[in-house]
């Protein structure tokens, strides 16, 4: 995820990044001028077109298609919110697990300490990486017997640590270590686990509909394409730096919120699950 300054005006405006919507539209925005160019030449140079006003049917179908794309735009920043808001939960989570299993384990259960310390963490990397291309048990750490090769006995990772988690918890209660009380409130933090893990795979796996995400494309290529042939009657030549600004327009807002509305991946504008995690692991040693 990018860090920056919003009140930082000049800078964000002459800033241009990797992820930036002018860099990845910059082909399409020189293929659009180099065609309303051809338009403008042909009308103007080679059949004379004299027809004037033809503009009025493009500004009522784009305030139509900016109505789409500000539901489009909304749409998927309530995904990337709602991502943020469970990431700040499994810090939540982690922190009040860590807290309520430092008070209820002996100073002198190390061992113990260190196994929990290592199991959830390891729940927020199987998770986080989980959410992107797949967890890579190798990567996960060890301790208390739980390994690579456990981790990688069911397809789900995330829910093999999450198991061990209850198993090691329920392992207090039978000992007498914890009471039934206790069990119950750290029952409730781990539940947490599973219900914000389940809320991002939702995300995950639900994109916006096919159907609207096609129509939409379909309706910003159609009104692109015919723009320059009403334009250029008005504005002559200097449709093509106003074509390819519309286009720009319109094409990086549907840019934006396909970049957003998946934001557990690696990319710019996506959340920082990473710091998060590091930030979770963080605190699990300074309370365990």
């Amino acid at each position: 995820m990018i860090t920056y300054n919003p009140k930082d005006w000049w800078k964000l405006i002459f800033a241009f990044h990797r992820s930036d919507t002018f860099r990845v539209l910059l082909p399409g925005m020189i293929a659009v001028a180099f065609y309303t160019a051809l338009i403008a030449w042909l009308e103007n140079e080679v059949f004379h077109v004299s027809f004037r006003n033809t503009t009025v049917v493009h500004t009522l179908i784009g305030f139509v298609l900016s109505m789409l794309l500000i539901f489009r735009t909304n749409t998927a920043y309530d995904r990337w919110w709602e991502g943020r808001k469970l990431w700040g939960s499994f810090v939540n989570n982690s922190r009040n697990l860590a807290l309520k299993l430092n008070a209820f384990l002996p100073e002198s259960a190390t061992e113990q300490r260190a196994m929990f310390r290592t199991l959830i963490h390891n729940f927020i990397q199987a998770s986080k990486e989980h959410l992107r291309k797949g967890v890579d048990v190798k990567k996960l750490a060890v301790e208390g017997g739980y390994d690579a090769a456990y981790f990688a006995k069911g397809s789900h990772v995330p829910n093999q640590v999450l198991k061990a988690l209850f198993v090691e918890i329920n392992r207090l209660h039978t000992s007498g270590v914890i009471s039934g009380d206790q069990l119950i409130v750290l029952n409730a933090e781990l539940q947490s686990f599973a219900d914000n893990l389940g809320a991002c795979e939702r995300i995950k796996k639900t994109p916006i509909p096919y159907a609207y995400s096609l129509f939409l494309k379909k309706v910003i290529f159609l009104y692109v394409f015919t723009m320059p042939i009403g334009f250029v009657l008005d504005y002559s030549y200097w449709a093509v730096p106003v074509v390819t600004l519309i286009f720009y327009s319109f094409a990086s807002i549907e840019v934006i919120a396909e970049e957003i509305e998946d934001p557990f991946g690696t990319e710019a504008n996506d959340l920082p699950t990473d710091s998060i995690s590091e930030t979770i692991r963080s605190n699990l040693h300074d309370i365990l």
